[in-house]
């Protein structure tokens, strides 16, 4: 684990399930669309929360790209569950700014509703396409670039599910350190 504190606000990577994240106020779903079960981050959180987290979301849908919407974590250990739509790498333009809206979004969500600690997964870096290098800087450098408007959180984690992907977004998190 490596963590940073700005703001009062501490920020943490660890390897893991976003699904599996208890002592956490809201986990974000790198959703689709349509909000459903899927493959990846939303068919792991749509399994651990069980068939009623579906049933919540779809009147929500369809969502947008850089888009979130909160629903409640139904079966989760996490009271919410703020879902995102992150952008297909080399489809959805500009591909950056649709990620980076992505993670303000979601902490902007998340403080409105009085939430003190938040965990991401790496959004888009799934099946849609996003390379880990540059979505790890996009994610780190816009939650950073958000921090000033939170008033609220007081903890956000990124849970990477491997530790390639760990070892990426600590490189990018080393940096930030020396700022």
């Amino acid at each position: 684990m490596l963590k940073i504190t700005r703001h009062n606000i501490d920020i943490e990577l660890v390897q893991g399930d976003i699904s599996q994240q208890p002592g956490i106020d809201a986990i974000v779903n790198a959703a689709n669309a349509q909000l459903e079960s899927g493959g990846g981050v939303a068919g792991a959180i749509h399994r651990a929360a069980g068939p009623g987290l579906a049933d919540e979301c779809r009147p929500m849908a369809p969502i947008k790209p850089g888009e979130a919407v909160i629903s409640s974590g139904q079966r989760l250990p996490n009271p919410f569950v703020i879902h995102c739509l992150g952008p297909v790498y080399g489809k959805d333009k500009p591909s950056d700014r649709l990620l980076a809206d992505c993670y303000r979004n979601a902490l902007l969500l998340a403080d409105k509703q009085k939430i003190t600690s938040i965990a991401f997964p790496a959004i888009s870096t799934g099946i849609f396409g996003y390379p880990i290098a540059p979505a790890a800087e996009v994610a780190l450098n816009t939650i950073l670039d958000t921090l000033i408007e939170l008033k609220f959180l007081r903890r956000i984690k990124i849970v990477l599910f491997d530790q390639d992907m760990m070892n990426v977004f600590e490189k990018q998190m080393a940096l930030l350190r020396r700022e």
